[in-house]
């Protein structure tokens, strides 16, 4: 079934998820709704490794990332830049009315913690923005050492700092330990790693976040993260929900269950992921592709490869193209620099090798 469409995102959904949603719909504020959320309810928070309630939202995970701004800032919050979507965590929180300091780090690098703790213990800043996993250059964030430094610098300065993730291409993929490192709000969107149709969003969100968000004044109402906990304790959702993605939602999160929960998952993807980069430092490099992203800072869904001399990654996706595969050239100003293999969701290390050697026929020339 899955193995020619290796976008970053939206992932390629399986035949038996996209016929899920072919149930008659159903009123969303009655008891057969109730049930449904009820038994995706434990489900998605393993997905999430939490105990927390797991938010659903139907809106893309920019949705989510709005809310984390408009419920977990007061005042100014420190962005972790290092691509474009952590960009655009950094963009929402002054279109959101707050202040921002930004640390940027050259794209293709991850941020230091000891640098996250020296800017906080300066003070004022009440949140951070980070992207675990950033899909524009397939690096991936040390978060619990991140978050550790965030939990030294509240020690140190006596102010409450609010984590906020975005997790849209490492949750349900990896293990994103949302307990555990102690993150006060996670997000992600249906369409990446837990390969569903696009259209939802899911956010995890701490104790001492809701009660934050409770104090703010103007946070909106579609992403009222407190009407979003209210109404989880019911097993409903705060506004009228895509019912027939509920339906693929459960399918999937049993379908995960029953390869052996995330924890399987997560296995499966750092095969695919090692393979993609074992596969790059040999047969890539002896055509000209590098890995884009340093050693032990690399996603487990995305890939980045820089594109030989003489190729643009605009180039290499279409001649993919036509040979009946897909995948994601570079994006902002990498577009043409660089080219993006999504290894997540269903995918196997049986398919990515198809995809691979295809991909060394294509840069052969």
């Amino acid at each position: 079934m899955v193995g020619h469409f290796f976008l970053p995102g939206p992932t390629e959904v399986h035949p038996e998820i996209l016929a899920a949603q072919n149930r008659a719909v159903m009123g969303h504020r009655g008891s057969e709704m109730t049930s449904l959320m009820a038994e995706i309810d434990p489900l998605l928070r393993a997905v999430f490794r939490t105990t927390r309630p797991v938010y659903i939202s139907s809106s893309s995970a920019t949705g989510f990332m709005e809310g984390g701004i408009r419920n977990g800032v007061r005042r100014k919050a420190l962005s972790l830049v290092n691509g474009a979507f952590s960009g655009r965590f950094r963009d929402l929180v002054t279109d959101c009315g707050r202040e921002v300091e930004s640390y940027e780090v050259e794209w293709g690098q991850a941020h230091d913690p000891a640098e996250v703790e020296r800017r906080l213990r300066g003070g004022g800043i009440d949140a951070i923005t980070v992207v675990h996993s950033e899909t524009s250059t397939g690096v991936l964030n040390p978060l619990p050492e991140i978050a550790e430094a965030v939990r030294s610098a509240e020690a140190a300065t006596g102010e409450e700092i609010l984590i906020l993730v975005d997790g849209v291409t490492s949750v349900g993929g990896g293990l994103v330990e949302t307990d555990e490192w102690k993150l006060d709000w996670v997000l992600t969107g249906s369409q990446k790693a837990l390969a569903l149709p696009p259209g939802l969003a899911f956010g995890a969100a701490s104790e001492r976040m809701i009660r934050r968000a409770a104090t703010i004044p103007g946070r909106g109402q579609y992403f009222d993260l407190v009407e979003f906990d209210k109404n989880a304790q019911k097993h409903q959702t705060p506004n009228t929900p895509a019912l027939t993605l509920f339906f693929a939602l459960l399918a999937q999160l049993k379908r995960i269950e029953a390869e052996g929960g995330i924890e399987a998952r997560a296995q499966r993807h750092i095969g695919m992921a090692m393979r993609c980069w074992e596969w790059a430092e040999m047969a890539g490099a002896e055509h000209g592709l590098k890995l884009f992203a340093p050693e032990g800072l690399r996603a487990l869904t995305v890939t980045a490869l820089t594109a030989p001399e003489g190729l643009t990654g605009s180039e290499i996706t279409s001649r993919l193209k036509k040979r009946g595969y897909t995948i994601g050239s570079g994006y902002g100003m990498l577009k043409d620099a660089t080219i993006r293999i999504g290894h997540m969701g269903d995918h196997t290390v049986e398919g990515l090798n198809m995809l691979l050697m295809e991909l060394e026929e294509v840069v052969r020339g």
